[in-house]
C-alpha cells in the first residue's frame, strides 16, 4: 500500500495542505529558540516537543531534515536579567542555555543539527541590516536607531491577515514586543544606551545592539539560506515577531521566506492563561520536583490536543499520563517476554506471514501522522493494539515471532512519539533492602522476605517474584 502524503497546516494559508520541500527529500526546518533569561516553563517545552514530533515524523516520511533552532542571547529581557544579576551577558545567558538543553533531553526532544547563539552572528545582522539600508527598505533615525520601514513592504501583515487600516499606527516601535495597536516601524539596530552597560557592538551606524525580529533572518539565512521550508514556533510569536521576519527578509532578498508556518498554540493550565501572578507557571524541574518524570511530561504534553489547538495541563493529567505508560510498559513487556521464549535464529520461526495487527496499526499510524500530525488518532490505535494483543497473550495465541512483529511497530512508533523505555533509579537504601531480600530467599528464609518486602512497598514501590528474579516499578 503507497505511503500517504505528508499534510501539515499552513498558518499563512490557513489550511491543511501537502508539504511541498524546495529540494526533496530534504527539509529545512528553522524554529525560533527561547530567550535565555530564565528556566523554560512548561508551556514553553510544549512547543519544542510539538516541534520534536514534528521533526520525527518527518524522518519518518523519508525525509532528511536540516533544522537550526537559535537561543536569543541579546535582547531586552537577557540585557535586564544580566544587569540585575551583576553577571556579563554571555556568563548569564549561558547558565540559561545549558538548563535549556538539560530539560531537552528530560523530554527526550532531539536536539537540532544547529544551535547558534544569536550573538554568534553579528556580523551577519549587521550586513543584512545595511542591505536593507541599501534597498531603501530600512532608514537610521535621529536617535542613531535603524528601523524597518513597513510603508516599503505592502504585503506586512499578510501572515496574521492584518488589516493595517484599521490598526492604530506607530510612527516608530523601539522595544523588541509589542501589541498589534503598536504597528509601526520597527527596530533592526538599537542605538547604545547607559541601561545597556557593557552590551553592545560597534556598527556604520555607531555603537549598539540588534533588534530582536533582525536575530532569526540573519540566522536563518547563514544556515539555511534565502528561503526555507518549514518556520515554526509558538503561536504567540506570529506578530510582531513573524510578522517582522517576513517583511525584512523578503525585502532583502525579494524571495518568498518561508514554504510553510507551523505554530504551536498555548498551554493552559487548570484551564487558565499561565502567569506568575497566578502561581501556575511550572518549569519542567518543578514538575520533576513532584515526583513525575520527563517521560510522563513529555507524553501529557503530546496528549489531549492537536498541537494547533490549545492543551490545557492539570496534575491529574499527569496522573493519566503515568497510568497509560505503565499500561504500555506492561504490555510491552509481555511481547518482549513471548519474543524470550523462542530464539529468532530458530530455523522457520519468522517463516510466517506477516502479523496483521502489526501490520494494519503502522497503516493506521501513517495515515493519523500524514493527516496534520494526528497523536490522538495514533495513540487510540495504538491502545485498542494493546488491548487486542493482551487478549492474545491472555489465550496463548501469540506466537514469538507475532510478537517479535509487535514489538517492532512499537519501535517504529516510539521513533516518532519519543517515549523510550521506563527507567527505575532505585535508590541505594532500597537496592540494599533488595540484596538483603535475594539472599533471604535464597535462604529460604521466608519470614525475613515476607518482612523485607513490606519495608520496600513502605517506600513507594512494588515487587513482583519472577523466574528471573526480584522485578521493582514504582508504585
Amino acid at each position: 500500500m503507497p505511503r500517504p502524503t505528508f499534510q501539515l497546516y499552513d498558518t499563512m494559508s490557513r489550511a491543511v495542505v501537502p508539504l511541498t520541500p524546495l529540494a526533496p527529500p530534504k527539509v529545512s526546518l528553522y524554529v525560533c529558540g527561547p530567550t535565555i533569561y530564565n528556566y523554560g516553563h512548561i508551556g514553553n517545552f510544549r512547543t519544542y516537543v510539538a516541534v520534536d514530533l514534528l521533526r520525527r515524523a518527518l524522518k519518518h516520511f523519508g525525509f532528511k531534515v536540516d533544522h537550526v533552532m537559535q537561543f536569543t542571547d541579546v535582547d531586552d529581557k537577557t540585557i535586564r536579567g544580566s544587569r540585575e544579576s551583576q553577571l556579563p551577558l554571555k556568563e548569564f545567558t549561558a547558565i540559561y542555555r545549558k538548563a535549556f538543553l538539560e530539560d531537552a533531553v528530560t523530554l527526550k526532544i532531539e536536539i537540532p543539527e544547529r544551535t547558534p547563539n544569536a550573538t554568534d552572528h553579528i556580523p551577519e545582522m549587521i550586513a543584512l541590516i545595511k542591505r536593507l539600508i541599501d534597498k531603501g527598505s530600512a532608514y537610521v533615525s535621529d536617535d542613531g536607531s535603524v528601523y524597518f520601514r513597513i510603508a516599503a513592504f505592502p504585503k506586512y501583515g499578510c501572515l496574521c491577515h492584518l488589516d493595517l487600516q484599521n490598526l492604530i499606527s506607530g510612527a516608530r516601535v523601539n522595544q523588541d514586543e509589542y501589541e498589534k495597536e503598536g504597528v509601526g516601524d520597527f527596530v533592526l539596530w538599537k542605538k547604545w544606551v547607559a541601561a545597556d552597560g557593557d552590551v553592545g557592538w560597534e556598527s556604520p551606524w555607531g555603537k549598539g545592539r540588534p533588534g530582536w525580529h533582525i536575530e532569526c533572518s540573519a540566522l536563518s539565512m547563514e544556515h539555511l539560506g534565502p528561503q526555507i521550508d518549514i518556520h515554526g514556533g509558538g503561536t504567540d510569536l506570529r506578530f510582531p515577531h513573524h510578522e517582522n521576519e517576513i517583511a525584512q527578509s523578503e525585502a532583502a532578498t525579494g524571495k518568498t521566506f518561508v514554504g510553510h508556518w507551523f505554530h504551536v498554540e498555548h498551554l493552559l493550565v487548570d484551564g487558565q492563561k499561565m502567569s506568575k501572578s497566578l502561581g501556575n507557571m511550572y518549569t519542567v524541574r518543578q514538575v520533576l520536583e513532584r515526583g513525575y518524570t520527563g517521560r510522563e511530561l513529555r507524553y501529557a504534553l503530546l496528549s489531549g490536543a492537536n498541537y494547533g489547538k490549545n492543551l490545557n495541563f492539570t496534575w491529574q493529567g499527569m496522573e493519566d499520563a503515568k497510568t497509560a505508560l505503565a499500561r504500555i510498559d506492561e504490555w510491552r513487556k509481555r511481547v518482549r517476554d513471548t519474543v524470550a521464549t523462542v530464539p529468532l535464529t530458530t530455523p522457520g520461526v519468522r517463516a510466517i506471514e506477516p502479523y496483521a495487527p502489526a501490520v494494519a496499526f503502522l497503516e493506521h499510524l501513517d495515515r493519523a501522522l500524514a493527516e496534520d500530525l494526528n497523536v490522538n488518532d495514533a495513540r487510540g490505535h495504538l491502545f485498542t493494539l494493546i488491548r487486542e494483543t493482551n487478549k492474545a497473550l491472555d489465550e496463548g495465541q501469540l506466537t514469538a515471532a507475532q510478537a517479535y512483529e509487535l514489538d517492532a511497530a512499537w519501535t517504529t512508533l516510539d521513533a516518532v512519539f519519543g517515549l523510550g523505555d521506563a527507567t527505575v533509579s532505585i535508590p541505594p537504601e532500597v537496592q540494599a533492602l533488595l540484596d538483603k531480600r535475594a539472599a533471604a530467599r535464597k535462604a529460604k528464609d521466608f519470614s525475613q522476605s515476607d518482612s523485607l518486602r513490606k519495608e520496600i512497598e513502605a517506600l513507594g514501590w512494588k515487587l513482583k517474584d519472577t523466574a528471573k528474579g526480584q522485578e521493582l516499578t514504582s508504585a
